[in-house]
């Protein structure tokens, strides 16, 4: 019996060596409960390994979302071990174990994102104005309204009243009791402004009969006044010259019946009607912006423009052409020339005093821009006046040429000549007519203005510490000295907050933040700074705006995007 205790106890100790060797050779790696991956022997997949986990538990740590360690996270019985202390007692003498390095957990907290849905108005503002209009309210109604002052986007005015729209919402629903009641009562207001204007239409036109019959005693409007200064006056001093030089250039085609006289009256009633529409889009060009037309109406002058310029094509240009050809066709004799010039001598002494007062115009009005003749008109600054200034050119060219035609067809009594010199006052006319045209669509295409004036807009943008850089530039000449400005501008951020704390109290500023100890207070204080910021941001837009209006008067809009 003895003999058999002892080869037992042999073989248990064995096992235990065995199990020794193999707990030492499998130490670094992790094992749960009772599955094991020792390649040694068998008894690892019956004993469990709570011993190692939690040697490997007792290395996790947790950190915080600002990076601050939290400590160990205890093992299954409590207790904590260690990194290094799990040593086996039967691997005396030999290498020290290979740890692995502690897990780290980094927990990062994040507000609840939040879904506003496709149409979001719950922060939206609303003018006092709109909020009457548009939801049918009483100013008493929204003086119980919570109000809110807020930059004002105007030049005119510093701050102005908003209201937040779901307020004005609440209040129409409160005094209207339902969606359905306020709509009806909307449908019934806009008949009424629809009636309104019927009424008004009506009643304009009664008192313009009225006027008519009775006599108009208003003073002179400030229409009127343009037509008797600058561009204006030319064109009024045109209109009656060329009115006087059509009536006596017909009686003389009556009279003599030359080709090129009968070019010459039609040339003077087409410089008459172009003239009298420059007038029409002179004192159209003066009427103040409406909703419909909120950047005005000085591109009206552009657009007589062009219509005159087409006119005289068809009637100068075309009658001529086809008084020439019938007179080539079929030749004439002609009458005595002697009245018809001294018309054409007169004609010529009132287009060339025409052609003086344009020039003079025009060169007071390029030197003030800063240009030169050919560039003022070639740019067409002033349609008008350039119509003026190229008809009574044209006009002194075809009283001279039809005069020279006249004389050789008196020399020679060839009827030829004359009907050439009617010819060649019509081509005259068809390169002012294009000439007109051309010049008068690049301007309503929307042109640039020069590069110079633009690259000191540019450098003048740049220069301000708040902007980092401009991209897609674009400024468009409107005409009359009227330029809208529109950029993509690269705010500095850093800037713009930096002036904003710069109006704050830091002290103050400071202590907030030290007060601030929950998610929901930071999210508080960053939204009421962040909207702080933005504000300022805004400002600084308006600055810019206005810098670049001060030192460039042609610039009238200005529209800076920020990118």
């Amino acid at each position: 019996m003895m003999p058999a205790l002892a080869a037992q106890r042999r073989g248990w100790r064995c096992l235990y060596r065995l199990y020794l060797r193999c707990q030492a050779a499998q130490l670094s790696r992790v094992c749960h409960g009772w599955q094991g991956s020792m390649k040694c022997g068998s008894l690892s997949r019956i004993l469990p390994c709570s011993r190692l986990a939690v040697q490997s538990l007792s290395q996790v740590r947790v950190y915080t979302s600002d990076g601050q360690k939290k400590g160990p996270v205890p093992g299954p019985e409590g207790a904590v071990h260690k990194a290094g202390t799990a040593r086996d007692t039967s691997s005396a003498g030999q290498k020290p174990l290979l740890l692995q390095e502690p897990i780290q957990i980094k927990v990062k907290a994040v507000l609840k994102k939040r879904e506003y849905g496709p149409k979001y108005t719950q922060n939206n503002f609303i003018t006092g104005v709109r909020a009457i209009n548009e939801f049918c309210l009483k100013s008493s109604d929204l003086e119980q309204l919570r109000k809110i002052r807020r930059r004002s986007p105007h030049d005119d005015t510093e701050a102005f009243t908003v209201f937040l729209r779901s307020d004005v919402e609440a209040k129409s629903l409160e005094v209207w009791g339902s969606p359905e009641a306020l709509a009806k009562e909307r449908k019934r207001r806009k008949e009424a402004e629809i009636e309104y204007r019927e009424n008004l239409f009506r009643n304009q036109k009664l008192l313009k009969e009225y006027k008519d019959f009775l006599g108009d005693t208003k003073p002179r409007s400030s229409t009127g006044a343009m037509l008797l200064k600058g561009p204006g006056k030319v064109v009024m001093v045109a209109i009656c010259i060329n009115g006087l030089n059509f009536f006596f250039k017909l009686l003389a085609w009556v009279y003599t019946g030359s080709a090129s006289m009968f070019s010459e009256a039609i040339h003077s009633l087409a410089d008459t009607c172009n003239q009298a529409l420059l007038a029409l889009g002179i004192s159209q060009s003066a009427r103040t912006p409406d909703p419909s037309h909120p950047y005005g109406f000085t591109n009206m002058r552009y657009i007589a423009s062009l219509i005159s310029g087409v006119g005289i094509f068809m009637m100068g240009a075309g009658l001529s052409w086809y008084h020439g050809i019938i007179g080539l066709l079929h030749p004439q004799p002609m009458e005595s020339l002697l009245w018809a010039y001294c018309i054409l001598a007169g004609s010529l002494v009132s287009e060339g005093a025409t052609l003086l007062v344009a020039i003079n115009e025009i060169r007071r009005s390029a030197q003030a821009k800063g240009l030169s003749f050919y560039q003022y008109v070639r740019q067409s600054r002033d349609p008008s006046t350039n119509v003026v200034l190229l008809e009574d050119a044209a006009a002194v060219l075809g009283v001279t040429l039809a005069a020279t035609c006249m004389g050789l067809t008196s020399l020679t009594g060839n009827p030829y000549y004359d009907s050439l010199g009617s010819l060649g006052v019509g081509t005259l006319l068809g390169a002012v007519s294009a000439f007109l045209i051309y010049t008068n669509t690049e301007a309503l295409l929307g042109r640039s203005i020069n590069p110079e004036q633009l690259q000191r807009l540019t450098e003048l943008l740049e220069s301000d510490p708040v902007v980092r850089a401009i991209h897609d530039v674009k400024a468009t000449d409107m005409g009359l000295s009227k330029v809208r400005f529109k950029a993509e501008v690269d705010f500095d951020g850093r800037v713009v907050t930096r002036s904003y704390l710069e109006k704050q109290d830091i002290e103050q500023l400071l202590q907030e933040i030290q007060q601030v100890k929950t998610l929901e207070e930071l999210e508080a204080f960053m939204l009421k700074h962040g909207e702080n910021i933005i504000d300022t941001l805004g400002a600084e837009v308006d600055r810019l705006e206005k810098e670049l209006k001060q030192r460039n008067p042609d610039v009238r809009h200005v529209d800076l995007e920020i990118l």
